[in-house]
């Protein structure tokens, strides 16, 4: 089940149609019809401004289609990259219970499209740093990851610079600040959004163009930065007509 079709559903049990929906979630009757219509992919779960009022004018238990959404998003993962089984579950468990749930579905989908993959490796590596734990990643114990638990309150990832806030069960915050490098004259995140068929899979020519051509002078955007980017140019309540 998808988003397309629990809309479909509602605005025929409840006899309305895409107009009054569009009318309702404060969008146009053309960004509804290509979502109906699966010409454009739904909002992002996190999108509550939008699903909220689907949800009030559908009559549906709130947050009931962000989590349609989401539970979609898994599925397309798993359809295109298949099972990837992490490197090391518990330490992954541990990384996506203790990260910030503001971060949404993309840095999990991120952290899930490899086995071990870079932000994962900085994250877990930053937690022990901050939790004092000698360990690498790559050595963990289970009485070490007890440790992890007990000390680390939440962590958050800043995808415009790259940066690490780590909150303490102490209350104590630390940010920790990483800088990209361009890579051949194009960003790195650049080149990691192209990589990622989850993140990038559905851009058309005339949006990578217009990604492409972003110029950045001071920070180093992320693959995250570009995948947001290219929602934010789908998203009509970002334009005027």
């Amino acid at each position: 089940m998808d988003v397309a079709l629990v809309i479909r559903q509602r605005l025929d049990e409840l006899d309305l149609d895409q107009r009054d929906l569009a009318r309702a979630a404060n969008v146009t009757e053309s960004y509804v019809s290509q979502i109906l219509s699966r010409k454009k992919p739904p909002p992002a779960p996190e999108r509550t401004d939008i699903y909220d009022r689907m949800d009030r004018f559908l009559k549906l238990p709130h947050g009931e289609l962000a989590r349609v959404a989401e539970v979609h998003l898994k599925e397309e993962r798993k359809r295109r990259l298949g099972e990837v089984a992490p490197l090391f579950p518990e330490l992954r468990a541990l990384i996506l219970r203790k990260c910030e749930p503001d971060h949404g579905e993309p840095v999990r989908a991120i952290i899930e499209g490899q086995s071990f993959g870079e932000l994962e490796r900085l994250v877990a590596q930053t937690l022990l740093q901050v939790a004092h734990l000698s360990s690498d990643a790559l050595h963990v114990t289970p009485k070490q990851r007890a440790r992890l638990d007990a000390a680390v309150a939440s962590w958050e990832w800043d995808p415009a610079t790259f940066a690490l806030t780590v909150s303490l069960a102490t209350g104590e915050q630390k940010r920790f600040e990483y800088g990209e490098r361009l890579n051949g004259g194009q960003e790195k995140g650049l080149l990691e959004f192209l990589r990622e068929p989850l993140l990038s899979g559905t851009a058309t020519e005339e949006e990578l163009a217009f990604l492409k051509s972003l110029q950045f002078k001071d920070r180093r955007p992320t693959a995250l930065y570009y995948y947001r980017e290219l929602q934010n140019l789908r998203d009509p309540l970002h334009f005027r007509a």
